[in-house]
Order: C-alpha cells, then sequence, then structure tokens
C-alpha cells in the first residue's frame, strides 16, 4: 500500500502540471457567449487572430504565460455564462437516460451496449431505417447541420445493410436493389449537402458502395469484359440498368459506370437525384485518394466526408469535382422578376460563365477543334505549359560543382496561387490587329518576345523547355506583362481580347486554399511554425493521420484536375479530328482561362528564380512543374533559402510556410547524383524525392 507521502507527492505532482484548457469547443462558445471577438481577444491576449482560431479549432494551444491568462480568462467566463444544462457545481448528479433503447445515441467506432439476452444476435435483424448513430463527443466545433440534411452528405454502405455517415453516424439501410437504394436515400436517409452559393443548387446525396455492398445489390463485383472496361460502364441489356429504367428513374450520358447518377425530373424545387460511386470499379484512383480504398468503411466515410464538408461532395473523379467546385461557387443563372409580366424567371448571373458554351479564339484552341479545322487556321497556337527545363551542364560553375548536395523545393498548389485574384475574360474574344498592349486585358497576343535577355542560367519565362523564343508567337497577357516588368517593349501584332472581364476562380481559390490549410493544420502543420519546425512537421505530417493526408492529396488533385477540365481533349480511338466532343458542350471548357493560370504559374516561377539570383547568387538547376532543384551546402532549405538579419525571410524569394504558393523541401540528393542526371539528359527535379515526380500540366 502506498505510503502518505507518496500519495501526497503524487497529488502535488498533478497540481503542478500545467494548467487543462477546456474542449475547444466550449472556448468559442465562452467567447462568443460574453460577446468578444477573436480580434479582440487576440489583442488582449498579445497574440494574432489566427492564433486564438487555431486554439478554438484544437490546431495549437498556447503557451505560458499566454496560456495561464487564457485559462483565468476563461475560469472567470464559465462562471458568469455556464453552459446550458450544466448542473450546479454541488447539485445532485444526474439520473441515468431512460429513454427507449432505439433511440439512443451511438458511434460507428464505440457503439452503446445495451442490455439483451445472451442469444440474442450481435446486430438485430432490423432498426428503423432512418435511426442514426452518433458520436458522443467532437474534437471541434463544427458548423451547424443543416436540418434537412441531419445525417451529412454522404455515406459508405458496406454488404451487411450499414451505411457509415460523416462523424461516426451510423444508418441502417434495409435496399436490396438499386432501385430500393435511391428511393431510400432520397426519402429516408437524411443524406444531402446545402447549396455553395445562394443562386446554385444543393449538393445530391453521395452513396459509396463497397465490393459486398455492390455485389448484394445485382452489380458486378469488377467491370469484366473489354467492353465494359473500357468504356467503364455497364451495357444497357444488364439487369440493373433495366431495373433503373423500369422504375422509370434515367442515368446521365456516362451511364452506369464507377460514378453513376440516376435521377428523375426535378419536382418543384425538391431535386431527384443520387450519385452512386462503386469502390471495387476504382470510382477512388490510388492516386488522387492514397490509401483510402482499403480502408474500412467508417474510415472511407470519415476522408470522403471532411472532402465534403471543405471542398465539395464527390462527383466523380478530383478532376470532375475541381470543374464543378466552379460551377458550384459560380452559378451560371440567378432568379431574377420580370417586369412586365412579374414572374421569376432565370437570367445571366453577372461573373459567372453563363449557360452557353464559348468557342474559343483559333490560337487557344487544340489542333483538332472544330475552330481549327473548320478555318484551316495555321497561325500557331499558344503554348502556355508548366516547365520543364533542365540547365545546359557546361553552364555549371566549378564551385557550383563541388558543392555537396542539390536540393528541391516544391511550392504548395502553384496554381492555386496563380488563380488568386485572376482576372479572366467572360465574354466571346475579339479579334484585334496592331493593338497597343494592355496588362489589364485577359487574352492572347501574337508579339515577338525574342529580343528579351535572360540570364542563360536561367530558364525563359516565356517557353515551357525554357529556350528563348526565336520569333513572333502567341503568349497569355501574363506572359507579355511580365516581358514588359523586366523592361523591354512588347509591340504586339495582334490579339484576341475579351470585353468582358472578372475574377471568376476567386471563390474557388479561396474555398481550395482554405481546405488546404485547414487540412494541412489538422496534419500538425500550420503558419506558427517556425521554418525548421515547419521542415520537421512536413517529414512526419503523413504519417500523423493516414485519412487526413489522404483528404490533403485529394484537394491537391482537386487544383491540377479542376484546371486540366479546362481544356479536357476528346477521348476515345473513334474520333475523328473536327468532330466536336463532349466537353466542349459546356460553358467550362475554357483553355483561355487553363492558359491563364498556367501562365501566371510559370511567371510566378520565375519571378521567384530570379529574384534568388539576385540575392543569394544561386541558380537552378533543373524545374519540373512547381518543383525546383537548387544547388547547395547543406542538406536543407535553410542552408541556401536568403533571410534578413533578423532572422525573417526575404521578400520576393521562395519562402517556406504551409499555404499555396509558399515551398516545402521535396527531396535532397547529391550534387554528383544531380550532375549525373544532367549529362544523361534527365530532369533532376522529376527524381529528387527519390523516385518520379508528377508534370502538374493542368492536364
Amino acid at each position: 500500500m502506498a505510503s502518505e507521502e507518496e500519495l501526497f507527492a503524487s497529488v502535488d505532482a498533478l497540481l503542478n502540471e500545467e494548467p487543462h484548457l477546456p474542449p475547444p469547443a466550449e472556448r468559442a462558445r465562452l467567447r462568443e457567449a460574453a460577446g468578444i471577438t477573436q480580434a479582440r481577444l487576440a489583442t488582449a491576449l498579445k497574440t494574432t487572430t489566427q492564433s486564438v482560431k487555431n486554439w478554438e479549432n484544437g490546431r495549437s494551444e498556447p503557451k505560458s504565460p499566454r496560456l495561464d491568462a487564457y485559462q483565468r480568462l476563461l475560469k472567470g467566463w464559465a462562471a458568469k455564462y455556464p453552459a446550458p444544462g450544466a448542473a450546479p457545481a454541488h447539485g445532485p448528479a444526474r439520473t441515468a437516460s431512460t429513454e427507449p433503447a432505439a433511440s439512443r445515441v451511438e458511434t460507428a467506432d464505440a457503439p452503446q451496449t445495451h442490455a439483451a439476452p445472451a442469444a440474442a444476435p450481435a446486430r438485430p435483424a432490423f432498426r428503423p431505417a432512418a435511426t442514426a448513430r452518433r458520436p458522443a463527443t467532437k474534437k471541434a466545433a463544427q458548423p451547424t447541420a443543416d436540418p434537412r440534411f441531419p445525417h451529412g452528405p454522404l455515406a459508405v454502405l458496406d454488404g451487411d445493410g450499414c451505411a457509415y455517415g460523416v462523424d461516426g453516424i451510423l444508418l441502417d439501410c434495409p435496399a436490396t436493389t438499386v432501385v430500393e437504394l435511391v428511393e431510400w436515400t432520397l426519402r429516408e436517409s437524411g443524406l444531402g449537402a446545402p447549396k455553395l452559393n445562394r443562386y446554385g443548387k444543393d449538393s445530391d446525396p453521395l452513396i459509396v458502395l463497397t465490393a459486398a455492398a455492390a455485389v448484394k445489390l445485382g452489380l458486378p463485383e469488377r467491370l469484366e469484359g473489354h467492353e465494359q472496361r473500357r468504356s467503364l460502364r455497364l451495357p444497357e441489356d444488364h439487369p440493373v440498368v433495366k431495373q433503373v429504367v423500369k422504375a422509370k428513374w434515367r442515368l446521365t450520358q456516362r451511364g452506369f459506370g464507377p460514378w453513376a447518377r440516376i435521377y428523375r425530373k426535378a419536382q418543384g424545387r425538391e431535386r431527384q437525384c443520387v450519385q452512386l460511386a462503386v469502390l471495387s470499379w476504382d470510382a477512388l484512383d490510388e492516386r488522387s485518394w492514397p490509401g483510402v480504398t482499403e480502408m474500412e468503411p467508417a474510415g472511407i466515410a470519415r476522408v470522403l466526408g471532411v472532402y465534403a464538408q471543405r471542398v465539395i461532395t464527390p462527383r466523380g473523379s478530383t478532376a470532375v469535382s475541381g470543374l464543378e467546385l466552379m460551377t458550384a461557387l459560380r452559378p451560371p443563372t440567378k432568379p431574377e422578376r420580370d417586369e412586365e409580366t412579374h414572374n421569376w424567371v432565370s437570367s445571366y448571373n453577372p461573373g459567372s460563365l453563363g449557360t452557353e458554351p464559348m468557342d474559343p479564339a483559333p490560337p487557344e484552341a487544340t489542333a483538332e477543334h472544330p475552330v481549327v479545322v473548320g478555318s484551316g487556321w495555321t497561325g500557331g497556337f499558344l503554348d502556355e505549359e508548366a516547365y520543364q527545363w533542365v540547365r545546359p551542364v557546361d553552364l555549371l560553375s566549378d564551385e557550383e560543382c563541388t558543392l555537396p548536395f542539390a536540393v528541391g523545393l516544391d511550392l504548395n498548389t502553384a496554381f492555386l496561387a496563380a488563380a488568386a485574384r485572376l482576372v479572366v475574360g467572360l465574354s466571346a474574344p475579339d479579334h484585334f490587329v496592331g493593338p497597343m498592349f494592355n496588362p489589364k486585358i485577359p487574352g492572347s497576343w501574337l508579339v515577338d518576345l525574342s529580343h528579351v535577355e535572360v540570364d542563360p542560367r536561367l530558364p525563359s519565362p516565356f517557353t515551357s523547355d525554357g529556350t528563348r523564343p526565336t520569333g513572333p508567337a502567341w503568349y497569355q497577357t501574363h506572359t507579355v506583362a511580365y516581358a514588359q516588368e523586366l523592361g523591354y517593349n512588347v509591340e504586339p501584332i495582334e490579339a484576341y481580347l475579351r470585353r468582358d472581364t472578372g475574377a471568376y476562380l476567386d471563390p474557388w481559390h479561396d474555398r481550395l486554399k482554405n481546405a488546404y490549410v485547414d487540412t494541412l493544420a489538422d496534419l500538425g502543420v500550420t503558419g506558427e511554425l517556425t521554418d525548421a519546425e515547419f521542415l520537421a512537421a512536413m517529414e512526419r505530417h503523413k504519417d500523423v493521420d493516414p485519412a487526413m493526408a489522404a483528404v490533403l492529396a485529394a484537394i491537391k488533385a482537386t487544383v491540377k484536375g479542376g484546371i486540366g477540365k479546362l481544356r479536357e481533349r476528346p477521348q476515345g480511338k473513334k474520333y475523328k479530328e473536327g468532330e466536336r466532343w463532349p466537353a466542349l458542350q459546356r460553358p467550362t471548357w475554357r483553355p483561355d482561362i487553363r492558359a491563364a493560370v498556367i501562365a501566371k504559374a510559370r511567371v510566378n516561377m520565375h519571378r521567384k528564380m530570379r529574384n534568388m539570383a539576385t540575392m543569394t547568387g544561386l541558380f537552378p538547376l533543373a524545374v519540373l512543374s512547381d518543383c525546383v532543384v537548387y544547388p547547395s551546402p547543406g542538406a536543407s532549405p535553410l542552408d541556401f533559402l536568403p533571410y534578413a538579419a533578423s532572422g525573417k525571410p526575404q521578400p520576393g524569394a521562395f519562402r517556406l510556410g504551409p499555404t499555396p504558393g509558399l515551398a516545402k523541401l521535396e527531396g535532397v540528393q547529391s550534387m554528383l547524383w544531380a550532375v549525373d542526371l544532367m549529362e544523361q539528359g534527365y530532369n533532376p527535379a522529376r527524381h529528387i524525392k527519390g523516385g518520379d515526380a508528377v508534370l502538374d500540366e493542368g492536364e
């Protein structure tokens, strides 16, 4: 038995521990109850508003002496504003709930146990279809749920009829056919998500089918046969497809494939549409959703649920979701009252791309586009692509070759950073001959930039392979503007310009940026870290929470894929040059917007490399899209990035950090390794992290 001295020593140790704060959600509640803003609290505690936000969502904790002051404040507020329904400190204990067992709260990962006869089955034969089991606690404050969709945006259905939703919700689905599943989802599941824009549409509920669930519903576990695999959909004579049609439901043109959308014509304001995703049919690409298909259903629901809440309910590949997010945030139409009839009619929503597809200017199109083939256009095309450049080995100095390391930097979601405040054209292109260049007008310019001198140890900012232009060529506005920024005169020969303009991608950028930063923060990577702490956090972030790491990968794939979908090329061996392909029928087929994003990203990269050369005397060895490799005296970016005497990063050069456009470590190899690859004609940026890097072409 422990002695009194030992017990008192243990108690004293507890008293001397760091003070404990209430849960993050309670911190936010107390502050709001007191009527204090996050900014005012930050001022009182001599910190930043972002720090207060992080404390209230559980991403970080304050440190002494700020911790002690914060705890004192929260204790004072707790005395003034007790939680609703909280029992007095010395009041009687609350009695156990007497509600019926069928309505008790449960979670998927920690089910409540109920008294039952020993012979009772582990899972009841039937429970009410919409019965939900919810988690008892949550890590941080969650947004208020829409009462129309109490069970979140989606569920993962397993073969035993359990539908796993977000936040540990578990629903019982009695459906045994696809038709029954669709009707249960719309009538009883409580699944769906509210619209992202006041003029938009609610997100349709998503049901993700495991292999066992697919087989139970009469679907094949895998799509078999050459024709089915090639087209990635069931044939029209498949029994399940016949059942759907017989019940007067419809499938979209892509049919019943890995992502099947089943719908009926909307009745009034109520949409009748359910999105299905079949996991065993490769609905979730391993490159975009690493490790997700190997997770248990509850884990899959968690990953997809976080993505749905931060980005959008998945509607297909991450590329499809990225493109549809643009429309969801900038709906093409809005209701407007007709002055003559006083009826509400659908009208153009300013700032959107409208409802009708728009043909590009010939130099903005692809070679197989009808605009090119039908007109016989031979005037050349825009070549605004991401960098693929390696510095000639004979331009390496002896001093560079003696440095021990080659260090790769990767810019976080460079295309997303380029989309910020990017003005693009919203109307059809108009042709001009001999126009005066205006950097504020988006469009395509035929101009000769061969006279622009750039240090040969840097790639040309005007071409993707970094070679110097040899004559007139078509460029996007940002590329030509950069030539002016370098101090050179530009005289366009002709141009295709758009009169109506706007920052179409702004809401898309803002939502994806917040999703990216919030998910990194969940993995322990925040803007409050020092550069050394940031590098350490990034090295281990994928191991902190594999599920959130998968969400992060999906967000990055959404950015790249969404931009690539703006210029989706024709697919299939039967396509003939000059024919219109399906992607051309949507208003979001806009190769000029894709070109603007990539041109701005490439110019941003060149500007940073030029500033690095001015500040440090260092020149890159190679660039691949958003990855740049530098010779370095040490194995860390801290050994060659420029810092002021105060220790702060120098503005204008590459900087480390978790936000889009800032850099992280891509990989480290020996300088000898890098030079050897360069001599063989390979790009070190592709292999710097020990494998083949993915080229972010926006495809």
